[in-house]
């Protein structure tokens, strides 16, 4: 890239590039597995394995005493690291799984502090499909390229496009309780709201202003890791649905100055179980 990054984020931008180059191959093969008798999961879980190991390597090769939280392999290294990489190697899979060029490889870096907390001090997603990297430094701003983000401007709830994860069969029945009912609130006020499968790329679309907010009920720290700092870099807000850390928790809720406190106070509303 022409922009001068940090060192952080050079290491970041490089093994990011470096694991996209294999993730695009192996997306041009998508199509064809579909038909295949093997099937295309077994094939996408392989590419999403070979990914986190490129980037594994790249990332211990520049700075070789950090530890990791990685999607596929958990947690390694050192359990009084200083500095963390939080990896999601392959985000939107099942986009990937069918051909949607909608997927990206997100990456934070975790500093612990001195009191034993944590932070996120920088991020970077990168959607090689649209060659898109999105990227961000605690107190230097978000960017995509080499453009300067900032979250969207607009004040009224009726004019905002909402983000948010649709759950699954896996995911509990409280949960989809939860977003039910969140959801049904929401429809006839909003503009509209989108599920488009990939947690970072939503908090990335915030953060950019395509988005006016976000939110999803227990997801990953992979998941979100780099794209709270965007969001929060870019002039939002990116929070727990209270008080805790949503990186802890896995519920958040990210959106402009004007729309966040409004979409949060939804999504608690619909996290009470009704009376």
């Amino acid at each position: 890239m022409a922009f001068r990054l940090s060192p952080h984020l050079t290491v970041m931008a490089n093994a990011a590039q470096k694991a996209a180059k294999r993730l695009l191959r192996d997306f041009s093969e998508v199509e064809q597995l579909q038909v295949s008798v093997k099937g295309p999961s077994d094939f996408v879980s392989q590419a999403d394995m070979r990914a986190e190991q490129t980037l594994k390597e790249e990332l211990t090769k520049a700075r070789p005493g950090y530890a990791f939280l990685m999607e596929e392999s958990g947690a390694s290294g050192s359990e009084n690291w200083t500095w963390r990489w939080v990896v999601d190697p392959l985000d939107g899979t099942t986009n990937f799984l069918h051909g949607m060029p909608h997927w990206a490889i997100s990456i934070g870096l975790e500093r612990r502090l001195p009191d034993g907390t944590s932070e996120i001090q920088a991020g970077l997603i990168y959607a090689p499909a649209v060659d898109e990297m999105f990227w961000a430094e605690k107190g230097t701003g978000a960017f995509m390229n080499e453009h300067r983000l900032r979250v969207s401007a607009r004040r009224e709830i009726s004019e905002a496009v909402f983000a948010t994860g649709i759950p699954f069969g896996a995911v509990s029945a409280s949960r989809r309780r939860a977003f039910s009912r969140t959801l049904a609130t929401l429809m006839p006020q909003v503009a509209g709201i989108r599920r488009f499968g990939a947690a970072a790329l939503d908090l990335a679309w915030v953060a950019h202003g395509r988005f006016d907010g976000y939110w999803e009920l227990g997801i990953k720290p992979w998941d979100v890791a780099a794209g709270l700092l965007l969001v929060r870099e870019a002039g939002g807000y990116a929070t727990d649905v209270g008080d805790a850390d949503p990186q802890q928790t896995g519920n958040v809720v990210a959106g402009n100055a004007h729309l966040h406190a409004k979409l949060r106070a939804v999504v608690a509303e619909g996290m009470q179980p009704p009376a």
